[in-house]
């Protein structure tokens, strides 16, 4: 029976409020939705570097658009019964009022989250100015406020991506600005030590989201728990690395003409029984 989006809302906000951590990992299309739901994840957030691969594009602003991922988000949260999260990038806009048509989009699309960028590219590729980063996130909290049902904001500072000067004392300003004005859980990218998380943890007043699955991310869920952080997602690292078994699947047949890849498929009989049984559970994945 597919949840209504107004519970799956009060699932994924009650996840950032509950004793704990917990996993949200990062799905491209509805086949890799189901795939992670069915592993027991209790939610699930979209990759916006995923889709743009998949769909054939580089990971660039402005290259995946808003449609685009809108309609993937739709796809993927139409598939499952549990919260959706999307990565809204940016905003998909500057200024405040198209961050909150953005939230408003996303939720339509059937999201119950959404995170929202401090940096673009096409902004004079640096982070917005604090109080322009903040009025951004104050208005996608009161889009959020509007809808009718839970909808959690993540507010993510860019600060290491960009390799501010100072990104710890920065990110921990913005940080706490954004959980100000009603962001649920805050999001430093590009912190891979323990000894950060755990600093970050401490200064920031509100649930902390990690990346994992980068190089040089060698930190386990035990681990992170015990420092502190509330959410772990994977941004685009299951993407690619299922990029990286089609390339090496690729040069095996070409250089050696074997096809050893596939002893690690899943057989097609058993994928369809996994699909079938879905159809009518979550509202099937072509609905």
């Amino acid at each position: 029976m597919q949840e209504t989006q107004a519970h799956k809302g009060e699932v994924f906000r009650d996840l950032h409020t509950a004793e704990g951590i917990f996993v949200m990992p990062n799905a491209w299309n509805a086949g890799s939705a189901c795939m992670l739901e069915s592993a027991g994840f209790p939610a699930i957030g979209t990759t916006s570097a995923g889709i743009a691969f998949c769909l054939g594009l580089p990971d660039y602003e402005s290259v995946l658009s808003r449609d685009a991922a809108l309609e993937e988000t739709q796809r993927i949260s139409m598939a499952v019964n549990v919260p959706v999260s999307a990565d809204a990038e940016n905003g998909y806009g500057h200024e405040p009022e198209e961050v909150a048509e953005s939230i408003r989009l996303f939720a339509a699309a059937g999201a119950v989250g959404a995170s929202i960028e401090d940096f673009s590219a096409s902004f004079g590729d640096t982070l917005y100015d604090r109080s322009h980063a903040v009025d951004r996130i104050r208005a996608a909290k009161e889009a959020a406020e509007s809808l009718g049902f839970p909808f959690t904001l993540t507010a993510r500072s860019e600060c290491y991506l960009i390799n501010h000067p100072e990104p710890f004392k920065e990110s921990v300003i913005r940080a706490n600005l954004y959980r100000e004005v009603g962001a649920d859980c805050l999001y430093v990218p590009g912190v891979k030590d323990a000894e950060t998380i755990a600093s970050l943890v401490s200064e920031i007043d509100g649930p902390i989201n990690v990346v994992m699955g980068l190089a040089g991310n060698p930190l386990s869920v035990s681990e992170l728990k015990a420092l502190g952080v509330k959410r772990v997602s994977i941004g685009g690292s299951l993407t690619r690395a299922t990029f990286g078994m089609i390339r090496r699947a690729a040069e095996e047949i070409r250089d050696h003409g074997t096809f050893k890849f596939a002893a690690e498929q899943v057989p097609d009989e058993e994928l369809c029984r996994f699909f079938s049984a879905r159809i009518g559970k979550s509202g099937g994945a072509g609905t």
